[in-house]
């Protein structure tokens, strides 16, 4: 039986020209944190070849290959015009660079070494069949997410651009990659870096980053409740369901 999961018509449209206006500061800036926390999380364990599925306009790619993370690097995206800025980029590691569906990856079982999903379950309509195509693919798989869920969260949601439909905390997203045959090696919540803060909102932005950062050191559980931080998870698949 064909498989029907699609990223329905109406997101489809959204991201078509997610990126038409190619690189910016501000996505290079928070691709430099992913990167890193996908190296701190990931270093350890093997990484020669990673696909990065939901890859964006191809900034994380581009710093992991700065930080000699990876030899064979492959990006799936669902966006045009991220494809085309990914491809425009001169990642000289850069394997191969796809369109995609959005769920059903075009890769045989245990193709690579480390699957990556940054900032992409937040997005999708049917997550755990992202998460399990991932599992199918890579022998470990990443996922970093924004922690929404809080105190502060609108009661009722509204679609915008930015294309967020789905709002975790640390506990849930935790919960989520363990129904999809993932064992949780490590998991980190994250600050965004200084510089993300004061490149969007100036000395504001300095001070709100002071207070979240003590905030996670003093009173993890409190911080996470009431601020967005991100989640970063690193797993390893289980073979038998």
């Amino acid at each position: 039986m064909v498989n029907q999961t699609k990223v329905s018509d109406h997101l489809l449209s959204n991201y078509a020209d997610y990126y038409e206006e190619g690189d910016s500061a501000w996505r290079w800036l928070g691709a430099i944190d992913k990167a890193e926390n996908i190296v701190s999380l990931c270093n350890n364990l093997p990484h020669a070849s990673v696909i990065d599925i939901g890859a964006g306009e191809g900034s994380v790619l581009k710093r992991l290959e700065e930080l000699n993370f990876g030899q064979q690097l492959y990006a799936l995206e669902i966006s045009p015009t991220g494809i085309e800025t990914i491809k425009n980029k001169g990642i000289s590691r850069l394997t191969e660079c796809s369109l995609y569906d959005g769920y059903n990856i075009p890769y045989e079982d245990v193709k690579f070494d480390l699957a990556v999903l940054s900032h992409v379950i937040e997005h999708v309509e049917y997550p755990r069949k992202l998460i399990d195509e991932a599992r199918r693919i890579a022998k470990y798989v990443y996922v970093e997410v924004p922690l929404e869920d809080t105190a502060r969260l609108p009661q009722d949601f509204i679609f915008d651009k930015v294309g967020h439909i789905n709002f975790y905390s640390p506990k849930t997203i935790r919960r989520l990659v363990q129904t999809c045959h993932l064992k949780v090696l490590n998991q980190h919540t994250v600050n965004p870096s200084k510089s993300l803060y004061t490149f969007q909102k100036g000395k504001k932005g300095l001070i709100d980053y002071y207070i979240k950062e003590f905030a996670l050191k003093l009173f993890p559980s409190l911080a996470t409740s009431f601020f967005t931080y991100h989640s970063a998870l690193v797993c390893q698949r289980i073979d038998s369901k």
